[in-house]
């Protein structure tokens, strides 16, 4: 193959793509200009802000796992803030028991589903609009949250709560740091990156072996090198404070499911087809109200696994606690390349929109700048995000 072709084939792959590339690339560059010195002088860099970056924004990655499917079909839930609350205070009661955390955080999943279900009837059954109903969950579920906790945080009678959003496997199996690395995240990384590696192998010999186009040899390379480093440097970041944050391998978790949901099975296919025409994918066959009914109820799934991840990381149960969480998870959605127009949209593009948002959030701080500011830089960045998708989309004539 000429140096033309592949020349002309890597530039068609980049403009195919440029709005995932372009994720990275901002995530990278944001990372570099805080660590500049009259920002952070580097600090941002450090391993013990990469691992409190997780702890501290696990929430939103998972939120956005669920809120990025209720956008692809046309829906939005603006409830997951309170109803993260209102989970967080039921369980953290239930954990005072002595129920446990396996059982306190399977009683907070089925709770989420169940909340997902009651407000995925009235949208796709009762054909209320999303907006609404959720809406309505979400003054519904912050008044219950507030009666149940009778305005008062709930304390936790020990620590084990909280080790789910801040401990780590290393301190969790007592692994011990050798040379001063934590064996653990290096090691998975490892494993996780060889997997990586066969599955790509394979995936592009079936490509080849039936005919379709695949990208040139050295840029499928190059692509297995980027992401290498990436894994790679985020494993040692991680091995030099404390070791693999738990909340990282059940996020890892997360992603993982939903990502082969929405790309390699039925319900992801039907997903982004009632996202691109509801009508159409109803006389297809498919069945959009039971979709719709599904995509909340996973998206009341993955609130009840925040509600803990949140609960866990303040270590109580706060009455206002949740505040501006749907805020979060939808910007991230949209700064991760969903569409406003729905049916278009990834896992794995929200959950970088989603440490793009952190990212920024993370720097201000360690630059002493108060919340407002935050909270400008934020809209801003949401707005330029919207902007741009509905410029490409008129642009290429889609919209």
């Amino acid at each position: 193959m000429s140096d033309k072709v592949i020349l002309t084939k890597t530039r068609t792959l980049f403009r195919n793509n440029i709005r995932n590339y372009s994720m990275f690339i901002m995530l990278a560059l944001i990372m570099i200009i805080f660590a500049l010195p009259p920002l952070t002088n580097g600090n941002n860099l450090s391993p013990r802000n990469f691992t409190n970056i997780f702890f501290q924004y696990s929430y939103v990655l998972i939120l956005a796992v669920g809120m990025v499917q209720c956008i692809i079909i046309l829906g939005i839930d603006l409830s997951v803030g309170s109803v993260c609350a209102f989970i967080g205070a039921i369980s953290g009661m239930i954990y005072n028991t002595g129920a446990g955390m396996p059982l306190t955080l399977l009683v907070s999943l089925v709770m989420g589903v169940v909340i997902g279900a009651f407000q995925g009837v009235w949208i796709a059954y009762g054909k209320l609009p999303a907006f609404i109903v959720t809406l309505a969950g979400m003054l519904l579920f912050r008044g219950l949250t507030y009666i149940v906790t009778n305005v008062n945080p709930i304390s936790f009678k020990d620590e084990g709560y909280a080790h789910l959003a801040t401990g780590t496997v290393d301190e969790v199996l007592g692994i011990q740091p050798i040379g001063g690395l934590y064996p653990v995240s290096l090691i998975l990384a490892a494993l996780l990156l060889l997997v990586f590696y066969v599955v790509e192998v394979m995936g592009r010999r079936t490509k080849i072996a039936n005919g379709f186009e695949i990208p040139p040899r050295a840029l499928f390379i190059a692509k297995l090198a980027v992401i290498s480093i990436l894994v790679l440097g985020l494993a040692e970041r991680f091995s030099r404070y404390r070791g693999l944050p738990v909340v990282v391998v059940v996020l890892g978790i997360t992603v993982f499911i939903f990502n082969f949901i929405m790309r390699n099975t039925v319900l992801g296919r039907f997903i982004y087809a009632v996202g691109g025409n509801s009508r159409s994918a109803k006389l297809s066959g498919i069945n959009s109200e039971l979709i719709t009914f599904t995509v909340f109820s996973i998206m009341g799934l993955l609130t009840g696994l925040a509600a803990v991840v949140s609960t866990g990381y303040m270590n109580s149960a706060l009455p206002q606690a949740g505040n501006l969480f749907e805020m979060d998870a939808i910007a991230a959605c949209y700064i991760g390349g969903v569409s406003a127009s729905g049916g278009i949209g990834s896992v794995v593009g929200v959950i970088v929109g989603g440490l793009v948002m952190s990212a920024i959030n993370n720097g201000m701080s360690l630059m002493n700048l108060g919340t407002h500011y935050q909270y400008v830089v934020k809209a801003l960045i949401l707005l330029l995000a919207v902007f741009y998708d509905v410029y490409t989309r008129r642009k290429a004539g889609l919209g």
